[in-house]
């Protein structure tokens, strides 16, 4: 960096990066990062929500992360809170199914439910 200028640039794109995780109004999306959750590619699954959030101007989203969930075989996965209460586990993870899961259950509502814990545990 060779100016204040491009300091302060930089400083309100990482602000605004951190507005999206920490939001605390509207709905929620927990991502798993235990030792197994990191091994099995947890953080890039974690910056891709808040990346894509961001892109698309969504501010309603707290995104977090959390400790192991108990459930290492289906690494790596997210839990989204709803505001009605309602809990949503998705699990093996990837940019794919990531871009998915916010175009469908946070944009449009509606659960991917080939994706999710419950169907995956059959």
């Amino acid at each position: 960096m060779k100016t204040l200028a491009e300091l302060q640039k930089l400083r309100e794109e990482t602000l605004k990066k951190m507005d999206v995780r920490m939001n605390k109004d509207g709905r929620r999306v927990n991502v798993g990062m235990g030792t197994c959750g990191i091994a099995a590619g947890a953080r890039p699954i974690l910056t891709q929500f808040i990346e894509e959030l961001d892109t698309l101007g969504i501010k309603d989203v707290l995104v977090t992360q959390v400790g192991c969930n108990g459930e290492c075989t289906f690494e790596p996965l997210v839990e989204i809170l709803d505001p009605d209460g309602r809990k949503t586990v998705y699990v093996n993870l990837n940019k794919t199914k990531v871009s998915e899961i916010i175009k469908s259950h946070l944009v449009d509502g509606v659960i991917i439910d080939k994706y999710t814990l419950q169907n995956n545990k059959k």
